[in-house]
């Protein structure tokens, strides 16, 4: 047997929108499976092939690489029509899919889960969470409350049926006598799932069992997180938070590799912060600095188009992620962004009520009143677009990239200076 090759986690270590296609760039060519572990169509991927631009939802960026195996793990909740929407696209235009692998485990986003995001949002007003509205959460409830659909089931007209009665007799009468919705019947669910069982059949398979066999082979197994840390079920700023497992610790219940296998985790930190939808952000600017940093780092949304709201750079939370994930190597991306800023807070620890935090609060309620305690750093003003070394930065610049790395805990493999595949700085080699 050939020698047993590691499973690479990559994990934002924010709240989301870090640039992680980035890192799943630079491992590229060297990366055998590309594996989406978690998520929905609520996420998505900006990823920039020379002067094309790919936008993925529910596909890992490895359907982009030739020869990589992109695989949806068990831990995703899949929207049928998306996917191959989304697939379409993608062969249209010229991007072969073939390779793509379902796990018969993952479950399925039905139109009545659909529904339901949508009226209960609507439903909570101030209290709303600021979900996508796609289904996602009721999905991973359903899951939960083991009522939901899996891929297999589409393979099986009969317990299908069983199964979607099962679900609809309860949320039809939710639909019906709460919400005044009409709930979908239990033949247009049927319908609707059913029509992609011969397309879906040839690329279903036993994920987990596929992925430790190809480890054993000796090939490199890339774990893609939806999301990020601190938008965790368990471990984010709950309950403004995603339904699934963002972290390192969700991608070995999301893909069936064991936890001994996985001996790399890359946490993707943006050089500021940025988050979207409802939630405490301690760094969170309102002034004309938040204003910049959207507008230079294009801060909408892949799937939603929503504005982020931007902030400095948080040592707390980078700390946090590299703690709960295991975090081996940082890439800190968008660094250009900052480019032309006098100064550069960055918040080193927290003010709670005249108490000072250098770890996350244990309380959300103290997160949510956390003052940030600002270091600041010199800016630069040199285009920093074309440096591919440490060297080829600016004295302020590497100076902001040592301190960062110094405050977050683990440390920095490679910076992003450029929205382009090859604009980055590769400090140590990621694999």
């Amino acid at each position: 047997m050939s020698e047993q090759m590691p499973a690479i986690a990559i994990i934002g270590a924010q709240w989301g929108d870090e640039g992680k296609g980035k890192a799943t760039d630079l491992l590229g060519s060297s990366v055998d499976y590309v594996v989406k572990f978690n998520g929905g169509n609520n996420a998505g991927h900006t990823v920039v092939i020379g002067d094309q631009k790919y936008a993925l939802h529910l596909l890992p960026s490895g359907i982009l690489t030739p020869g990589c195996t992109p695989v949806i793990g068990n831990g995703v909740v899949v929207d049928l029509n998306v996917l191959f929407q989304e697939i379409e696209g993608l062969e249209a235009r010229g991007v072969d899919t073939g390779k793509l692998v379902v796990s018969a485990s993952a479950h399925v986003i039905a139109d009545y889960n659909r529904t339901v995001d949508k009226v209960t949002e609507r439903f909570l007003g101030s209290r709303r969470l600021g979900t996508t509205g796609r289904g996602i959460g009721p999905t991973y409830a359903d899951k939960m409350n083991r009522i939901g659909i899996r891929v297999q089931d589409i393979f099986d007209e009969k317990i299908l049926r069983q199964k979607i009665e099962g679900a609809l007799e309860l949320k039809g009468q939710v639909l019906t006598k709460i919400y005044n919705r009409r709930a979908p019947s239990v033949d247009e669910t049927l319908e609707e799932l059913l029509q992609y069982a011969d397309r879906l059949r040839p690329m279903v398979a036993d994920t987990g069992l596929l992925l430790n066999q190809a480890l054993d082979r000796g090939e490199t197994v890339l774990l893609e997180a939806g999301q990020a840390t601190l938008l965790d079920v368990d471990h984010g700023t709950y309950p403004f938070v995603t339904s699934s497992s963002a972290t390192a610790g969700g991608a070995c219940t999301g893909s069936g590799i064991p936890p001994m296998r996985m001996d790399q985790v890359i946490g993707i930190v943006k050089a500021y912060t940025t988050r979207v939808g409802e939630g405490p952000f301690p760094t969170e600017l309102f002034d004309d600095n938040g204003a910049h940093l959207a507008s230079v780092g294009a801060e909408f949304g892949t799937t939603t188009g929503r504005q982020r709201r931007c902030g400095w750079y948080d040592a707390v939370i980078a700390r946090y992620a590299a703690r709960v994930n295991g975090v081996t190597d940082f890439v800190l991306t968008k660094l250009d962004v900052l480019t032309g800023l006098e100064t550069i807070p960055v918040c080193v620890a927290y003010d709670v009520g005249g108490v000072r935090h250098d770890e996350m609060p244990v309380n959300q309620t103290d997160f949510h009143h956390a003052q940030p305690i600002f270091e600041e750093l010199p800016g630069w003003t040199e285009d920093i677009s074309g440096a591919r070394s440490m060297d080829d930065l600016p004295a302020n610049a590497q100076a902001y990239v040592r301190r960062v790395e110094e405050l977050s805990g683990a440390r920095i493999s490679a910076v992003g200076v450029g929205p382009d595949r090859e604009a980055t700085v590769v400090v140590h080699p990621l694999i």
